[in-house]
């Protein structure tokens, strides 16, 4: 690319104290430097909040944000959608890694192939098993029936894409990424899935393994194209 365009990357944590510097560093550390970074603080109770404040001090392109109450992940991240610059959104998760190249590729891919939006497979920490696994030489339409065959974090999308789907659907307090993904696949939006791992996915005690139930009735609406009970 000639110019780089502003790619905003957003993310939203909560009681993150953990494993929120490794993640935010993984963005700012990226090859692709005209970056924005928006950051929710979800109203953590830990030490999230005094980690944040360091490292908004010595990075300009840091933008934090904090909810007075718990609201989650999907508010959350729209929240951040409307106070973004870049017509790329990228996602990132606080206990996930970003490979160095991993915006440059997927800006990349984007650009040469003129698509609506990419995603990557992944690698899961501490081991080298890649996700998805066998499923990803599947037909992607096909798959998401059944499960969802993207990785929330690798996404990077134009931002006219996400709004012309409505952004997250706030029906979808847990499996908002499924339900998000399986609305671009039904209105054929263009993408690609590439290959190369480009991030490093906590399966551990995170959001999916801690609230189980909910997530399989959430994913269970959008396998049904149905509206949750809230």
């Amino acid at each position: 690319m000639n110019k780089e365009k502003l790619i905003s990357v957003i993310l939203s944590t909560f009681n993150s104290e953990k494993t929120l510097e490794d993640s935010v560093k993984s963005i700012l550390d990226q090859t692709y430097k005209n970056i924005e970074l928006l950051i929710m603080d979800d109203c953590s109770e830990d030490s999230t909040s005094e980690i944040l404040k360091k490292i908004k001090e010595n990075h300009k392109n840091v933008k934090l944000f904090k909810n007075e109450t718990n609201q989650g992940l999907t508010k959350s991240l729209n929240k951040l959608i409307s106070k973004s610059s870049g017509d790329l959104i990228a996602r990132q998760d606080s206990d996930d890694i970003s490979h160095p190249e991993r915006i440059s590729i997927q800006a990349l891919e984007i650009e040469k192939n003129k698509l609506d939006f990419c995603s990557s497979r992944a690698i899961i920490k501490g081991s080298n098993r890649k996700i998805p696994g066998f499923s990803f030489f599947l037909p992607q339409k096909f798959t998401i029936k059944y499960k969802n065959p993207f990785i929330h974090g690798t996404l990077l999308i134009k931002k006219d894409v996400l709004h012309a789907v409505g952004n997250y659907d706030e029906n979808f307090y847990y499996a908002q990424d499924y339900k998000l993904m399986s609305d671009l696949l039904n209105q054929n939006f263009k993408y690609s899935l590439i290959n190369k791992p480009l991030y490093e996915l906590n399966t551990k005690n995170n959001i999916s393994t801690k609230k189980l139930q909910e997530q399989n009735y959430y994913a269970e609406c959008v396998r049904k194209k149905i509206i949750p009970k809230s």
